[in-house]
């Protein structure tokens, strides 16, 4: 079994780049269970997850990096115990530090070979998120296995390579993979390197 982080800033396509995930995997004939945690009451992202079928357990209102890492834990050891599956891939809110998520699962002591973090750029508001947010979110993406720039279908190619380019420098020289949930460019070799990592 292994464990896979899906970690991004708020908006930023996780969960729909998690449901192609998943969907390959399980195609593949390896089971997943996904743990989702989500800011506020309404787990909207869980019940998605859940109606096409995935094992899917929710940790509401709370970050699993910080408030809520003692339940993020437990939740981990009962799939360990009650699901066993192949992967788990792990949704952080998008204020969660995904390292410290990491740190976590090697912690909780469940039968996990390794941990691979995949970072999300939101490359539609990949600007914006620089102007506002640098910092954060320059240590959010900072342990990533490999960074996706995705909603590549919203940028020109010019765009996608300037983000690709500034990505490469900023975590120095992590492979940048472009993706699009819409035209599913970059899901199969986003699934490559999960496995592989």
């Amino acid at each position: 079994m292994f464990t896979c982080i899906i970690g991004g800033f708020l908006g930023t396509g996780k969960t729909t780049l998690l449901m192609k995930v998943a969907g390959r995997f399980r195609r593949s004939g390896i089971t997943v269970a996904i743990l989702v945690n989500e800011m506020g009451e309404i787990g909207i992202d869980g019940a998605t997850i859940k109606a096409e079928g995935y094992d899917a357990i929710e940790l509401p209102d709370g970050c699993i990096c910080c408030s809520l890492s003692g339940t993020l834990q437990n939740a981990l050891k009962n799939i360990d115990r009650d699901i066993h599956p192949d992967v788990i891939i792990i949704e952080p809110t998008g204020l969660a530090l995904p390292h410290k998520v990491k740190e976590l699962v090697r912690i909780s002591l469940i039968d996990s070979d390794r941990t691979v973090i995949v970072g999300l750029a939101d490359a539609k508001r990949f600007d914006e998120i620089m102007d506002k947010k640098e910092e954060f979110f320059k240590r959010q993406l900072h342990a990533s296995d490999f960074i996706l720039i995705t909603k590549t279908d919203l940028c020109s190619r010019d765009d996608i390579k300037k983000i690709s380019d500034m990505l490469g420098k900023m975590h120095h020289g992590r492979d940048v993979i472009p993706v699009s949930a819409i035209t599913e460019e970059g899901i199969d070799e986003t699934v490559r390197r999960i496995l592989d990592e």
